[in-house]
């Protein structure tokens, strides 16, 4: 950290920032407010760009979580350079009026790279919250590879949930200011799953749960866009009638492209739900009640690991490779059969199943938001030590 903003900060409460725009980033980003607002060493805030404007109300409403910013930037039909235009733009209105010490931003999103690019052209430190995540394509997933790494670029502490990222920024020359915390996911779940849970849509209350196998199914990333998702529809449509005790619950994005395809391969299918997006409580809970995870998200195959679930990864690559590494996720590609191949493993051999059904956690162990808190004390000159790195359990 630069010793001028140390010096600039002595004898005060730290003013740190958060800005994040997702559902995900919403869920992964709360507890570490949450963490930052408990202690008084830190001022902090919170700038919403509500990039998704439903999904990630849910989330605030669920933690509790009153932005003092709400830039309120969505629009339909969206594109990336207005997003990140709108952000820009916003961010540089509400930066000038807080001057926090520290900005926080989270992952890899329009937003991510925004908050961090708006940050550096007032020359205020930031903080990248699930750093070092690398797939080495530029285009893939699009554009959130190039997002985090322009990010890496532009922070000043890296808060990475593995090693593995930790050495994806040394490769790259990063090496300051750099910290294994785990994943704050882990900590999000830590206080979302509960045993006796009643779902806001009541649609998931009437299913059973311990008779059926429950596949839970997200797809909704712009690189599956066209072929590989009309790949992944018909294989979850075959799927579905080949196995009539399987129930399918598919929480349908709201990208108009995703509907469209979803809708026109599964429509009409006894065995398969399609919900609206669920709450951040809501998928969590299902999740821990499911037999299996298909899914092209990042964050379901982080946190299905920690509950003991296989995932089957509807992609071509994954940024995330400690759960394959571990045995709890593998990578099922977008090509219908192969796609089948895997999901019919899992359904039809206990053994197969066994393989992955352990609770193996990579991410986390529900400590990650405590350690980029004394990660921050520690550069800005508030404590002697830095925190221990988080450790993966072998």
């Amino acid at each position: 950290m630069d010793p001028q903003s140390v010096e600039r900060t002595a004898g005060r409460a730290l003013k740190v920032m958060a800005i994040f725009g997702t559902r995900p980033e919403a869920i992964k980003m709360a507890p570490l407010v949450k963490q930052l607002e408990s202690d008084p060493r830190f001022e902090a805030s919170c700038c919403v760009t509500a990039q998704h404007r439903q999904m990630l109300d849910g989330v605030l409403e669920i933690f509790h979580l009153k932005p003092q910013f709400d830039l309120d930037i969505m629009e339909q039909r969206q594109t990336l350079s207005t997003i990140t235009s709108k952000c820009l733009l916003g961010l540089e209105r509400v930066l000038a009026q807080v001057r926090p010490d520290l900005v926080l931003v989270h992952g890899d999103t329009s937003t991510t790279f925004a908050g961090a690019l708006a940050a550096f052209y007032q020359k205020i430190a930031v903080g990248h919250v699930e750093a070092g995540l690398r797939t080495h394509d530029r285009y893939s997933p699009f554009p959130e590879e190039m997002n985090r790494s322009l990010v890496g670029r532009l922070a000043d502490l890296h808060f990475c949930p593995t090693g593995s990222n930790q050495a994806n920024l040394s490769a790259e020359g990063i090496t300051q200011g750099v910290y294994i915390t785990g994943n704050t996911v882990i900590d999000a779940l830590r206080t979302t799953v509960v045993e006796d849970y009643s779902f806001a849509t009541d649609a998931l209350n009437h299913i059973d749960y311990a008779q059926k196998k429950v596949v839970l199914v997200t797809c909704h990333r712009r690189e599956n866009y066209g072929a590989p998702m009309e790949q992944i529809m018909s294989a979850l449509r075959t799927l579905a009638l080949r196995h009539p005790e399987i129930e399918v619950i598919y929480p349908v994005h709201l990208s108009p492209v995703v509907q469209e395809v979803a809708h026109r391969h599964l429509d009409g299918l006894a065995n398969v739900h399609l919900v609206s997006p669920l709450m951040a409580d809501e998928m969590h809970n299902l999740m821990a009640r499911s037999y299996l995870v298909m899914t092209d998200s990042g964050g379901l195959q982080e946190e299905a690991p920690a509950l003991g679930k296989p995932v089957l990864v509807l992609r071509q690559e994954t940024e995330r490779p400690e759960a394959v590494e571990a045995g709890t996720v593998r990578i099922a590609g977008v090509q219908t059969e192969t796609i089948l191949a895997m999901a019919e493993q899992l359904l039809t051999s206990p053994e197969s199943y066994r393989e992955m059904a352990h609770a193996v956690n990579p991410y986390g162990d529900g400590q990650a938001c405590r350690r980029i808190a004394q990660a921050i004390l520690y550069e800005f000159g508030r404590m002697d030590c830095p925190p221990e790195p988080f450790q993966a359990e072998n």
